[in-house]
C-alpha cells in the first residue's frame, strides 16, 4: 500500500528553501511557480516536489534571471540553466536593515534611468529575497518613490522614466498584495487617491501593509471622486478607507472633496490619510476627524487599533 505524500506548511518550506513566506506566496500567485494543496481552512501545504522546485527557482534567480523569465521552465531546464551559468555573487548586505535596503536603491534608480524594466524587476525581486517585508517597504520602496518624485520635479527624469518605474513597481506591489491570505472574517480596507491625486504608488503600499497585517485589502486605483470611494466602501463593508496625498499640495477643491467623502462614508468607517502632501491639508483632515499617518509604522499601529474594535 502506498503512503500519502508528506506535506509541509509554509514555515517549513521557507526554512528548507531559504525563501521568505511572502515571496513563496508571490511566486505562486503571480507566476504559478508551484501549486500547493489547501486545507479546509485555506492553509497552504507543499509537497517535497514543490520544495525541490522552489529550490531550483531560487538558484536560477541567482544566475541573474528574473522569476518571470524562468517560472515556466521545467525542472530539467532549470537544472541546465543553473549548470551552464554560475550564480552571481551574492549581494553584500550590511548588518543594519536600513543599510541593507539602501544597497538596492541606487541599482534600481540606475535601471530606471536606462529604461530597463527587466533589470528593475530583477533588483526588486532580489531585494524581496534579502529583506523582510517591513524593511522592503520602509527602507527601499518608500525612499525609491521619494527619490523618483524629487528627480522628476527637478527635471532629471522624463515622463517616460516615471511611467516605466510606476508600471514595474505597480506590478511588484500588486503581487505582494495578492500573495497575502486574509481570513474571510478579517476587516476590509480600501486604498485609493482622491480626485486629481494621480500618484498612486503610495496607496498601493498602504494596501500591501494592510494585507500583511491580515486585512482584506482592495486597491481601487487613483483619482477617484468621493462618491465613487464611498460607494465602494459601502459595497465592501469597509472598516477603513485609506487615502494617499502626494501631489499637488495646494488643490483648492480637495478640502470640499474630503468633507463630502466623510459625510458619505458610514460613521463606523475610519478614514486614514497619509502621503507627502497630507500635512498641507492638516486643517481639513482635523476638521473631519481623519487619522493622519506620518509613516508606515504609524499605519500599522492604527490598523491594529481598528482591528481591536476601537471606533474612531
Amino acid at each position: 500500500m502506498s503512503s500519502l505524500p508528506l506535506l509541509h506548511p509554509i514555515g517549513v518550506v521557507a526554512r528548507r528553501t531559504g525563501l521568505k513566506p511572502d515571496l513563496i506566496r508571490a511566486w505562486e500567485r503571480r507566476y504559478g511557480a508551484v501549486a500547493p494543496d489547501r486545507s479546509d481552512t485555506r492553509r497552504r501545504f507543499y509537497s517535497d516536489a514543490d520544495v525541490e522546485r522552489l529550490r531550483l527557482l531560487r538558484r536560477a534567480v541567482g544566475t541573474g534571471r528574473s522569476i518571470g523569465q524562468i517560472a515556466n521552465l521545467s525542472n530539467e531546464e532549470l537544472e541546465g540553466l543553473i549548470g551552464a551559468e554560475p550564480a552571481l555573487p551574492p549581494v553584500a548586505l550590511p548588518a543594519a536593515a536600513g543599510e541593507a535596503a539602501e544597497s538596492f536603491l541606487e541599482p534600481c534608480l540606475a535601471a530606471i534611468r536606462r529604461l530597463d524594466a527587466a533589470e528593475l524587476e530583477l533588483h526588486l525581486e532580489r531585494a524581496s529575497v534579502a529583506l523582510s517585508r517591513n524593511s522592503l517597504l520602509e527602507r527601499l520602496m518608500v525612499p525609491l518613490l521619494h527619490r523618483l518624485g524629487e528627480l522628476w520635479q527637478r527635471g532629471e527624469l522624463r515622463p517616460t522614466h516615471e511611467h516605466l518605474a510606476s508600471a514595474a513597481v505597480r506590478s511588484f506591489l500588486g503581487g505582494m498584495v495578492r500573495s497575502c491570505d486574509a481570513s474571510a472574517t478579517a476587516p476590509h480596507l480600501l486604498s485609493t487617491t482622491p480626485a486629481r491625486q494621480r500618484h498612486e504608488l503610495g496607496a498601493l503600499i498602504v494596501a500591501v501593509v494592510a494585507a500583511g497585517e491580515g486585512w482584506r485589502a482592495t486597491y481601487l486605483g487613483p483619482d477617484l471622486p468621493p462618491e465613487e470611494i464611498a460607494a465602494a466602501a459601502r459595497e465592501k463593508g469597509a472598516r477603513a478607507v485609506a487615502l494617499s496625498l502626494v501631489y499637488p499640495p495646494d488643490d483648492a477643491l480637495l478640502g470640499d472633496d474630503l468633507r463630502r467623502l466623510r459625510r458619505l462614508l458610514p460613521p463606523a468607517t475610519a478614514l486614514i490619510v497619509g502621503g507627502r502632501a497630507a500635512d498641507a491639508y492638516t486643517a481639513v483632515l482635523d476638521e473631519i476627524g481623519a487619522a493622519r499617518m506620518a509613516d508606515l509604522a504609524a499605519l500599522r499601529r492604527e490598523l491594529e487599533r481598528l482591528r481591536a474594535g476601537s471606533i474612531p
